[in-house]
């Protein structure tokens, strides 16, 4: 896709996205505010509810953190924000999404969360404002996960660790074969069919396909300036837990594109 054509529907190859970032990040908002009010069913139907023990995995890889600030980016309707609001109940957590609609769904599974609606390619917040970061299946839909990387390293203190769950393009056959069939056919059907939304499912399904493998985004982890960057693959490979470290150096972690 040209930058010229445009798009209404956002774009599901992440190497697609270059001269279109604008658009995909528009028709991505437009889309995610479309099928807010059934995503939490549908994650558990489409899941058969693995997707909340995935979830607590990822949880479970965040440092001890205290007092400090947690950061639940792309939250969404902030089931993760629910799960370290329990784990870190001292903590300051503040979930961050584009999705207005998206979050106000959530809002009641943590009171006690800041709400900030914000563009995670252009967070917010001052450097080294958090101890840890948080993203579960958002890096994938970012118009440049490069820069949201970058932005997390610069919204990190030293050492503050970031924890990403995704769905990757899978590297193994047997999961290959798992995820095409399963966006081919269960995703834009069942989805379509709760949600009333075939179009937003059909780019879910297909940006799977379209991301990076999970050894790929630990690259682009390590050119963000993270450090001791980890990953382990779920239900055969299917999601996957990323776990780095922003370095502890001087000079400006972040920047621009």
């Amino acid at each position: 896709m040209s930058p010229s054509q445009g798009t209404d529907s956002p774009v599901a190859d992440v190497h697609a996205r270059a001269g279109v970032e604008a658009e995909h990040r528009t028709a991505n908002r437009n889309m995610f505010e479309r099928i807010a009010p059934t995503y939490d069913l549908l994650n558990r139907l489409l899941s058969g509810g693995t997707d909340a023990r995935w979830r607590a995995r990822a949880v479970g890889a965040l440092p001890s953190i205290g007092t400090g600030a947690v950061l639940d980016l792309c939250a969404g309707t902030m089931d993760l924000s629910a799960l370290v609001a329990r784990a870190h109940p001292d903590s300051r957590i503040v979930a961050l999404d584009f999705s207005a609609a998206m979050l106000e769904a959530g809002r009641r599974k943590v009171p006690q969360a800041e709400v900030v609606v914000g563009d995670a390619a252009s967070l917010p917040f001052e450097d080294a404002t958090f101890a840890a970061v948080i993203c579960g299946f958002g890096m994938r839909n970012l118009a440049d996960p490069s820069q949201g990387a970058r932005e997390v390293a610069r919204v990190l203190r030293p050492n503050g660790v970031f924890v990403t769950l995704e769905l990757f393009r899978p590297a193994n056959l047997a999961a290959r074969a798992f995820h095409e069939a399963y966006a081919k056919v269960v995703l834009p059907s069942l989805g379509g069919l709760v949600s009333g939304d075939r179009v937003a499912y059909r780019y879910l399904a297909r940006s799977m396909g379209s991301f990076f493998t999970r050894e790929e985004y630990e690259d682009v982890l390590r050119s963000a300036g993270f450090v001791d960057v980890a990953g382990a693959d779920l239900t055969l490979g299917v999601a996957s837990i990323v776990r780095a470290k922003r370095a502890e150096r001087t000079g400006e972690i972040g920047g621009g594109a």
